[in-house]
């Protein structure tokens, strides 16, 4: 289950959940730190086969959700990981009462992962924020539903008849790979959004893994220009 993108970033393809209906697939990105602990982005369902790959990599010490939709399998790797520690953003730790969070993610980088991943934090939206995350030595930018890009093979085969046009219209297909569109407006102080644009942008980016779609494997930064486009 585990794709090696460098030499310390594995991705990991989920099973596919329904999102109000319309089908989602997940993935989940694992950076095994300089100290030799491993960073787990946006988990997705922890199987036998893949908690046996994860084994050979390293200690998970780090679960991190990137937003508020994005925390489905936190309670089973925590209890699969009773010793790693979870991380969200506000958002996240609100919809997570019963779990012991480290302080809320913003846009000042943890001690744990400073010296190998810098971090965005989008937000000015009534709807919902989220943290973007670069991994310096992969030159890897990492964003979960701020940017999606659907390929019509998928949504042939996953998406119904009525559905497909939808995702056209709502900007998340891989033509235009944007946030969908009631996101985008829901940003209606667009200050802190841009601001953290530019900081994605001073990145050195060679590639862009996203959580749904067909993601970035070169022209990392072009790709990052034209799908912020919509923040003006």
């Amino acid at each position: 289950m585990l794709e090696k993108i460098d030499d310390a970033l594995w991705l990991a393809e989920g099973e596919i959940v329904s999102f109000y209906g319309f089908p989602y697939p997940t993935r989940s990105v694992i950076v095994r730190l300089s100290g030799g602990d491993l960073w787990v982005w946006s988990p997705v369902k922890l199987t036998d086969e893949l908690r046996g790959q994860i084994g050979g990599l390293g200690r998970v010490a780090h679960l991190v959700s990137p937003n508020k939709l994005h925390h489905l399998y936190l309670k089973s790797w925590k209890a699969a990981y009773p010793d790693a520690k979870l991380w969200g953003p506000q958002s996240t730790i609100r919809r997570h009462s019963g779990l012991e969070f480290c302080p809320a993610l913003n846009d000042t980088t943890p001690c744990p992962w400073q010296p190998d991943i810098d971090q965005a934090w989008f937000r000015g939206s009534f709807f919902m924020d989220e943290v973007v995350f670069f991994h310096r030595s992969s030159a890897t930018v990492i964003i979960a539903d701020l940017i999606e890009a659907f390929s019509e093979s998928f949504l042939l085969k996953h998406w119904k008849w009525w559905q497909r046009p939808l995702a056209t219209l709502d900007g998340i297909v891989l033509k235009k790979h944007q946030a969908p569109l009631e996101w985008r407006l829901s940003f209606l102080d667009r200050s802190p959004a841009r601001a953290a644009r530019a900081r994605i942008l001073s990145w050195s980016c060679k590639r862009v893994i996203m959580a749904h779609g067909q993601w970035q494997r070169s022209d990392g930064h072009a790709f990052l220009r034209s799908s912020f486009d919509w923040l003006g």
